[in-house]
């Protein structure tokens, strides 16, 4: 086996592998060999088909599976033997069985970037307090009040904030009709912003029964991509309005939100905890956000392109997903995919970094997924879903399934070892801010005047 190595730039190489005639006349004998055994040919009994019959006949689709099954066969020998540190699939190119016997083929991979690890204990992390005022508690009891009150339909007055509009809807742009916009006895629930705060805002006012029109302009980062960027009409009628029939808030709200709540008190005490879990489970997936963000700022070096590539195509076939729900496409949607790939990678580059730092830490540190932490990550998993144990391991049948499972577990226990090596600092307020972002400076006559830095 010859094997010749191109830079092709950066971190990816472009191998060129020939192999001797003898191997290859080996597997080209062997897979007519395999077809004249299997092969039907009128006019010859099975086996006895001659060669130059089974080549014109069989010869594409045996050299086919021959140079498919050389290049499995021999590409890792060939990285192997150049001790490449090779991180993603290779991309196969020009294979070709050539006039003197031999086999030759290209492959272009990507490899490990190498760099030097910076600080990764020890780092400064700024974390706010949190704490639930009574104004959350209030707003989060009103919220449930809001939820579980009956609603009653109103004849006598129009529809004002608080109360739920059943409307039907259709969007126009330029004068025609967007398909994808449309509402049959759909309910907005006014105040909310859930709909848009001008589409609920033109509902204030108007009556059951009642017929009107609304433009809105659409920012061209809108998370609805039907959408965004355009000056879209709606035409709205009203079928229905009803108000809800808000309960007195006491004892008797408490009990009818679960029967562990005897007192109102004792329900305002568990909204309390619930919300101050919700910050806690909140604050520190941002802490780990910081954490890789130092990492990421802190450690620069290129990044394989196949890699990014896999994380922004990723990406997209998530978007085409979550469109494929709605009944939509990225072109139905007015998404330029090549635009959208371009938006997303500066991101990608950074998880890809990202994930090659926390990879080198684990090196360093010799932090390993062990049977524990395997066990543990099932019993999560069947917590969450409501699954026993064995019926998730049954998920995890073959190395593709489980690996970037282990992946995951390996990734938290790093981030879990990077969160203990931190150091937490109170986070600034921004009048301190506003502070540190000034300078005291002295004037020819020495008085001392503020100057803002950057000025």
């Amino acid at each position: 086996m010859q094997i010749t190595i191109n830079e092709v730039g950066g971190l990816t190489k472009k191998l060129k592998i020939v192999l001797p005639k003898e191997e290859v006349s080996k597997e080209l004998d062997a897979g007519f060999q395999k077809v004249k055994n299997e092969a039907k040919v009128k006019g010859f009994r099975r086996g006895k088909v001659p060669r130059h019959i089974l080549e014109s006949t069989y010869g594409q689709q045996v050299r086919a599976e021959v140079a498919e099954k050389l290049v499995q066969e021999t590409y890792f020998d060939a990285v192997e033997k150049e001790k490449l540190d090779v991180v993603a699939h290779p991309e196969i190119k020009s294979p070709v069985f050539e006039e003197d016997g031999s086999f030759s083929y290209e492959a272009e991979v990507d490899t490990r970037p190498q760099f030097e690890l910076k600080q990764y204990n020890g780092l400064e992390i700024e974390k706010e307090e949190i704490a639930v005022s009574d104004e959350e508690i209030d707003s989060e009891i009103e919220r449930m009040r809001k939820e579980t009150a009956p609603l009653r339909s109103v004849e006598d007055r129009a529809a004002q904030v608080n109360d739920i509009a059943i409307v039907d809807f259709d969007g126009f742009h330029n004068g025609e009709k967007l398909e994808q916009v449309h509402g049959e006895n759909v309910n907005i629930d006014i105040g909310t912003g859930r709909h848009g705060e001008e589409f609920e805002n033109k509902l204030v006012g108007m009556k059951k029964g009642e017929e009107s029109s609304l433009e809105v302009d659409f920012d061209a980062d809108s998370p609805n991509p039907v959408m965004a960027g355009k000056k879209v009409e709606f035409k709205i009628n009203v079928k229905d309005i009803k108000e809800r029939v808000l309960p007195d808030l006491d004892d008797e709200f408490a009990k009818d939100m679960g029967d562990e709540f005897v007192t109102f008190d004792a329900l305002r005490t568990h909204v309390s905890e619930k919300i101050l879990a919700e910050k806690d489970k909140a604050l520190a997936g941002d802490l780990l956000d910081r954490i890789m963000q130092k990492l990421v700022e802190a450690n620069e070096f290129e990044v394989p392109s196949r890699l990014v590539q896999y994380e922004i195509n990723d990406y997209i076939k998530q978007t085409e997903e979550s469109l494929k729900r709605g009944g939509l496409t990225l072109e139905s949607a007015g998404i330029n995919r090549a635009e959208a790939e371009e938006r997303y990678r500066e991101t990608a580059e950074k998880r890809v970094r990202g994930d090659f730092v926390l990879k080198k830490i684990a090196e360093v540190e010799d932090i390993k997924v062990v049977e524990e932490d395997m066990n543990n990550g099932f019993a999560r998993i069947a917590k969450q879903y409501n699954m026993t144990v064995p019926e998730v391991q049954g998920y995890f049948k073959n190395r593709d399934d489980m690996l970037p499972f282990i992946g995951e577990i390996l990734n938290e226990k790093i981030l879990n070892f990077l969160v203990q090596e931190s150091t937490f600092i109170p986070m600034a307020t921004e009048e301190e801010k506003q502070t540190s972002g000034s300078k005291v400076v002295k004037t020819e006559d020495n008085t001392e005047n503020q100057e803002k830095s950057g000025e």
